[in-house]
């Protein structure tokens, strides 16, 4: 069912659930990145407006 627009809801929010997905990826990558060259958990968690801990608990070795 198409709203007034002409947009698809449902296609719509598949499409954004994508997008996060890729988000996400580029994000980790970025982090990799960012401590391959000994960049600080502070440095990368300011980066991502998030807490050190946070940036640790999320991106740190598994």
């Amino acid at each position: 069912m198409r709203d007034a627009d002409g947009g698809e809801p449902v296609a719509e929010l598949r499409r954004l659930r994508a997008l996060r997905a890729d988000l996400a990826r580029a994000e980790a990558e970025q982090v990799r990145r960012a401590r391959a060259r000994a960049h600080s958990w502070v440095a990368i968690a300011d980066a991502l407006e998030i807490s050190r801990q946070a940036a640790h608990k999320k991106y740190g070795r598994r």
